[in-house]
């Protein structure tokens, strides 16, 4: 496991989210409430945890109507602009994404392109442009890609 949770990093996170974290044995859990608008939400980050034989840091958000995960949290990105943190796997250049709004909103983008990042983003259709726009602040945390060049292909003839 590359990446491991610090307190400086649940520091950052309860400044942007405008909550304190509650650990809960090796739990941290945020509440996050917005009376006027009636959203709510609880992230609880699990660090370094076992995930079958391995171990990683595994990211959970409940919501009064759903449940999401992310499994092998790679890191994440601030943005106090935004009010957001974005939280991101990666696996054989396929991103997933979970968005954390501090307003109680909540986005998931699974099994994205990695190179939908760094793309032009109008060249792709409006539905597949927001989670490349959404997952692109996470490109600078991300490691560098690993280029496989492609195989040749022979044409077969027949003899």
């Amino acid at each position: 496991m590359a990446f491991a949770f610090t307190p400086t990093d649940f520091r950052k996170l309860s400044k942007v989210l405008r909550t304190q974290s509650r650990q809960v044995g090796k739990i941290y859990r945020y509440d996050i409430e917005q009376r006027p608008t009636r959203r709510r939400l609880t992230l609880e980050i699990y660090p370094n945890i076992a995930i079958g034989d391995k171990r990683g840091n595994l990211i959970s958000v409940y919501t009064p109507s759903a449940h999401l995960q992310l499994h092998f949290c790679s890191g994440y990105v601030t943005s106090e602009m935004l009010g957001e943190v974005t939280f991101v796997g990666e696996y054989n250049g396929r991103l997933c994404g979970l968005i954390v709004e501090r307003e109680g909103g909540c986005s998931l983008y699974a099994n994205v392109n990695r190179e939908l990042l760094s793309g032009d983003f109008t060249k792709l259709g409006p539905e597949v442009m927001l989670s490349g726009i959404a997952l692109s602040l996470t490109e600078s945390i991300l490691p560098e890609a690993v280029v496989s060049p492609k195989r040749s292909r022979k044409k077969k003839t027949r003899r």
